[in-house]
């Protein structure tokens, strides 16, 4: 027992002496081990690459990694000396103070000898530092010594910064580091990241990491950049007008999309929400993500049905009476109080006769309710597009074998309700109708480029070859030109350009609870122009107005109408060629010649003993030819800007773009009558690529 005592008085002994040491390294020694543990804490750590820009079409900048720096002092760096330190501190400190103006010379100097006595490594001087301040500070004392002379030690940090603000905002996206990902930013995230780059950095108290010698780092590859199908001056159009007509309506939210008719490129996209303030801001892409009841839009697709199978041509007269139709127990309404009487079918979508659509769809498919639908599926209404963009709303169209399918089904999926599209999904299939049938898939990117050398080229994408026969189409194209004309949209007649397109107004369900209690619409308006040769489709959808005016005629038409007289009068494609020559009794008694290469011109005048005037020596000319003689104006072209070649012999205008770095693609034959980017656009880089019509 004596022995067994003994022993457990050695353990008893040796136990505390072990919680005495952890006591002393914990707490009494526990601050230098921390900080000994932390700086022999070495680690290869990442070095974000500068993500790519994000452009429109023109080269505009819609998204940018601006840099900002972080700029730290190593004040006990082996060649910072104390005669080096000591006579230069006062000059340092005066030279931050001046540059930042945030406090005092001697505050900086207190600071810096400060850190210098508590052998700091990595003091921080300032975080957020522009590039015109750090260039300033590489001329400063001490400083201008380098990084391992001087202890002057920058790290850089890109913030993104989108130049246009609201413009396609919600469009451009962003990335950021808590995950949360939308638009193009999300879609290219792998092409504008880059590839990060690893350099060894140590651990410092309060866990910062320094970097140690350059000589280990493994360099970042920058992002490569995203060239949109933004047109930057028609997505202002576009946001200002739905802007003006959102604040005057006083409407929840509002949404545009403006397609190019034969690519499917989006030239604008506009969403506009009202905020708890009042205020309205891009905050939801409604037109890719919102998919809601279409209303009367809907029914270009219930008459197309109907002239497919060979039910009704445009002439039939239908119907309506008085303006109501009972359907099951339940009323059905026009919006034209007292109703239309008998019209013919082209009259009846002109007018948008929601009796006409549903009594004459409920007589041909009420037996076989799923060959209309089929139909609808046919047309490609129920399919997501697959736009690169994420957040695409699931369209719906109800099927027959739906368990929620009754007798009142059919005639209102006719004309709007019981179905879900979103504005973008809409207005793709009004978009094949202005294209001859052709479904194409929306666009957005037009290339990926790496410092003006296209990575990738985004070719059309052809979702449809043709959503009906040609016949309908073609039915369909003069109903639509009807609305305007003669229907529903008369004041979006325009005497410049003939304008297609149908009016929405749609009560808005809410939920559970239906649409009882007090109502709210949403107006829409979706079609095309010129409605003879077209050019671009648009789609204007407003939700929720509240000045008691909701019709799409009146809240969505007008926002329609200043988009397309934009984009019209300065689009060079909508305009018929001005043939300078239109009067044979007006024609001059000499040759008639192109705009070109002023020494070919003058050559040939020589040669051919044509008087000419040369109003100013320039190498391109623009050429106006008289009765009698030839007069030459300087034709004049900035270094980065596009070069209005108009007019000009095909020869001469690709040796005028390719000696800008632009790549030239041309279509017909003769002289040049359109090039696809407007003269004065800013070239983004070289390999911008420009198409020439010639006629």
């Amino acid at each position: 027992m004596r022995r067994s005592f003994f022993m457990y008085i050695l353990v008893a002994i040796g136990m505390v002496a072990v919680l005495a040491r952890v006591f002393q390294i914990q707490v009494l020694e526990g601050e230098k081990w921390r900080q000994k543990s932390e700086n022999l804490t070495i680690d290869y750590r990442t070095i974000d690459a500068v993500r790519g820009n994000i452009y429109a079409l023109d080269g505009s900048l819609l998204a940018t990694s601006v840099p900002k720096y972080e700029v730290r002092f190593d004040p006990n760096a082996d060649a910072v000396t104390d005669d080096v330190f000591n006579s230069n501190i006062d000059s340092l400190a005066w030279s931050l103070a001046n540059l930042f103006k945030d406090r005092s010379a001697a505050s900086y100097k207190s600071e810096l000898v400060n850190a210098r006595n508590k052998n700091k490594r990595y003091y921080l001087i300032r975080r957020n530092v522009k590039f015109t301040q750090l260039k300033a500070m590489r001329d400063f004392p001490i400083f201008r010594r380098g990084k391992y002379k001087g202890g002057f030690i920058t790290v850089q940090q890109n913030k993104r910064q989108l130049p246009f603000r609201l413009l396609a905002a919600r469009t451009i996206g962003y990335d950021r580091e808590n995950g949360a990902r939308v638009g193009l930013e999300a879609a290219y995230r792998k092409d504008l990241a880059g590839i990060s780059g690893k350099r060894l950095e140590k651990k410092i108290a309060g866990g910062t990491w320094m970097p140690l010698s350059d000589s280990d780092d493994i360099e970042p590859q920058d992002g490569y950049d995203l060239v949109t199908t933004i047109d930057i001056n028609i997505q202002d159009v576009a946001e200002a007008a739905l802007m003006r007509q959102l604040e005057e309506q006083e409407a929840a939210y509002g949404c545009v999309v403006l397609m190019e008719v034969g690519t499917g490129e989006i030239r604008a996209i506009a969403n506009l929400s009202k905020g708890a303030d009042g205020s309205y801001k891009e905050r939801f892409n409604y037109a890719i993500g919102a998919a809601t009841e279409p209303g009367s839009t809907i029914k270009l697709a219930s008459w197309m049905a109907l002239l497919e199978d060979g039910y009704v041509d445009l002439d039939d007269k239908i119907q309506t009476g008085n303006g109501k139709h009972v359907f099951y127990k339940t009323t059905m309404y026009d919006s034209h109080e007292g109703g239309f009487g008998e019209i013919t079918v082209k009259e009846a979508f002109a007018k948008s006769s929601n009796i006409a659509v549903a009594t004459t769809v409920e007589k041909y498919y009420k037996s076989d309710p799923q060959k209309f639908i089929n139909h609808l599926y046919q047309m490609r209404l129920n399919q997501k597009l697959g736009v690169e963009i994420t957040g695409e709303g699931t369209p719906y169209i109800k099927s027959s074998n739906d368990s929620t399918w009754s007798g009142l089904s059919l005639p209102w999926i006719s004309h709007g309700y019981e179905s879900q599209l979103t504005p973008l999904q809409l207005l793709t299939f009004y978009n094949a109708v202005a294209n001859d049938g052709k479904m194409m898939k929306p666009m957005f990117a037009k290339a990926i480029t790496n410092y003006g050398d296209v990575v990738e080229e985004f070719e059309p994408v052809v979702l449809k070859k043709s959503v009906a026969s040609k016949e309908t189409i073609k039915k369909a194209r003069i109903m639509l030109e009807a609305v305007v004309t003669e229907g529903t949209a008369k004041n979006l007649k325009n005497a410049s350009f003939s304008v297609a397109g149908k009016t929405g107004t749609a009560q808005i369900s809410k939920g559970s609870a239906g649409y009882k209690g007090k109502k709210s619409y949403q107006a829409s308006f979706c079609g095309y122009f010129p409605a003879d040769k077209p050019l671009y489709s648009c789609i204007v959808v407003v939700n929720a107005p509240s000045k008691n005016v909701y019709y799409g005629n009146l809240v969505a038409g007008p926002i329609f109408k200043e988009i397309a007289n934009k984009v019209y009068s300065t689009s060079v494609e909508s305009h018929e060629e001005l043939l300078a020559t239109k009067h044979t009794s007006s024609r001059p008694r000499i040759p008639i010649s192109k705009n070109g290469d002023y020494d070919d011109l003058s050559n040939v005048y020589k040669k051919l003993d044509i008087p000419y005037t040369n109003q100013e020596n320039a190498q391109w000319v623009a050429v106006s030819t008289g009765m009698d003689s030839v007069t030459i104006k300087p034709k004049r072209h900035l270094e980065n800007l596009v070069p209005n070649v108009v007019g000009m012999d095909v020869e001469d205008a690709i040796y005028l773009l390719e000696n800008k770095g632009v790549k030239v693609e041309i279509e017909g034959r003769g002289v040049v009558a359109a090039q696809s980017v407007t003269p004065g656009a800013k070239i983004p880089n070289r390999g911008f690529k420009i198409k020439l019509k010639l006629s």
